[in-house]
């Protein structure tokens, strides 16, 4: 019989720490030991998780000097970019053991943690010890580009549209509905987070700009390119085709993605790829993902799953 794992998560109240409850609810070889939260703690984890069942667990107010009270063999933290260090800290010294996964972005810069895109870094995760989750649209990015990365004569453009979700559960007018109706918010139009992050993993500098529209959740980009020499629509599906042959999480299609495709799905699909007859080196394509499942919580299981030495795809739905 195979050996139960327990995993904690501390900030569990957020979007991403809700799916990552559901998944946990489901998986056969991983249990949660707690999950932390101080605005919540008391509820009911079952208020905040739909499929986390009625079992009278409720979250736990718990702050890093606290941690060594919980033993566990990984640790996910779901807290706001900035947060993560001492935790981390706290963690390592009671638990030196313990596989840390972060899904905010204060160790993706860090050459010291595995950066957990398993399309591209999967023998790295299966050793990593501290693994940095990527954010939902630099992991749509680039797999719209690690493909032809090597073929790029200029910086990419990336157009990105997410789901308010994205903005997480603080009201601002990037989550608030009556804002978003018959509405499209651009921000961070040059220099977001993002953007400096699909440019240190590809090696290239890239241009992206977000978008928030009034849909809850999923994430449609729209990368424009310019390779070296010319293409055509069917020698690039070629050349992903290829690329994501292995990838159970990867769907590459002819035809141009929808968001509603993936829409609480683990997978992304990558596909309309297109040329412009004018210069048939420059060429678009799209990426659709669910940006709190393969943005955030199911590549985080994923992550697990293989830090852990499960088979990467346990647990995770469909």
């Amino acid at each position: 019989m195979n050996k139960r794992r327990i995993i904690n998560l501390v900030g569990g109240r957020g979007y991403t720490g809700s799916e990552l409850l559901g998944l946990l609810a489901k998986h056969p070889n991983l249990d949660l030991g707690i999950a932390s939260s101080r605005s919540e703690a008391g509820q009911a984890l079952s208020n905040a998780c739909d499929t986390w069942p009625d079992d009278g667990r409720t979250f736990t107010r718990l702050d890093p000097g606290g941690v060594s009270a919980y033993p566990a063999d990984a640790w996910v933290l779901a807290l706001p970019n900035g947060l993560a260090g001492e935790w981390v800290e706290a963690i390592r010294a009671a638990f030196p053991a313990a596989v840390i996964l972060d899904l905010g972005a204060d160790f993706r810069f860090d050459s010291t943690w595995t950066y957990g895109l398993p399309e591209r870094f999967r023998a790295q995760i299966r050793q990593s010890q501290f693994i940095a989750n990527p954010g939902c649209y630099a992991t749509g990015s680039q797999l719209g580009l690690l493909p032809i990365r090597d073929r790029l004569v200029s910086a990419p453009v990336i157009f990105g549209v997410s789901g308010y979700s994205g903005a997480g559960k603080t009201p601002s007018p990037r989550n608030d509905p009556e804002a978003l109706r018959d509405n499209l918010i651009p921000y961070t139009l040059s220099g977001h987070i993002h953007e400096r992050e699909i440019s240190s993993q590809l090696g290239t500098e890239v241009r992206f700009m977000p978008h928030v529209a009034a849909f809850f959740r999923g994430i449609s980009l729209t990368i424009s390119f310019e390779l070296e020499e010319a293409t055509s629509p069917d020698a690039l599906r070629c050349i992903f085709n290829q690329a994501y042959a292995n990838e159970d999480r990867v769907k590459v299609l002819a035809e141009i993605p929808q968001v509603s495709a993936v829409q609480g799905t683990p997978d992304a699909h990558v596909g309309g790829f297109t040329v412009d007859a004018r210069n048939p080196a420059r060429g678009s394509l799209v990426v659709v993902l669910d940006n709190l499942l393969k943005g955030a919580a199911s590549q985080a299981m994923q992550n697990l799953n293989l830090a852990l030495g499960l088979d990467e795809h346990r647990g995770i739905y469909p």
